[in-house]
C-alpha cells in the first residue's frame, strides 16, 4: 500500500463520535454513547416544554417541534448509529437517503391524497337521493 493510500485509510476527519474501528477499550465509545444520550434527553424535554407551555406563540409550536424532531433525528444517526460521509459508509448513506426518499413519498401521497378528497367524493346530496 502507498503512503497516499496509507493516509487516505487512516484519515479521521469525517468519523462519527465513538467510532472505533479496530479497538473495543470502551472509554471514548461510552462517552460518545452518553454524549448522545444526553443531547437526546434534552431535545425530548425541551419539545414537551414547548409544547406544555403559555411562552411560546401557539402558532409556532408544531414548526418548533418539527425542528426539534429532526435535531433528534441528527443526534440518533450520528451519535448511535454512527452513520456519517466518509468515504467507509457509502452505503449506509445511501440507504439512510433511500429511506428518507421512500418516507416523503408517502407523506407526500398521503396530503394529496387526503386534500383532494372531496373532490373526488360523490355530492351529499346525491348520495341522499339514493337511499330513498
Amino acid at each position: 500500500m502507498s503512503l497516499s493510500e496509507e493516509n487516505r485509510s487512516t484519515n479521521r476527519d469525517d468519523v462519527a463520535p465513538g467510532y472505533q474501528p479496530e479497538s473495543h477499550e470502551g472509554g471514548e465509545g461510552i462517552a460518545a454513547y452518553l454524549i448522545g444520550l444526553g443531547l437526546a434527553t434534552l431535545l425530548t424535554i425541551v419539545s414537551f416544554f414547548i409544547a406544555r407551555t403559555t411562552l411560546v406563540w401557539q402558532p409556532s409550536i408544531p414548526v418548533a417541534l418539527a425542528v426539534l424532531a429532526i435535531a433528534q433525528m441528527g443526534v440518533h444517526i450520528v451519535f448511535f448509529l454512527q452513520i456519517t460521509t466518509g468515504p467507509d459508509n457509502v452505503n449506509n448513506v445511501m440507504a439512510l437517503a433511500f429511506g428518507v426518499l421512500i418516507v416523503m413519498l408517502v407523506i407526500i401521497g398521503s396530503l394529496w391524497i387526503m386534500g383532494h378528497m372531496n373532490h373526488n367524493m360523490m355530492p351529499m346530496e346525491r348520495i341522499m337521493e339514493m337511499q330513498r
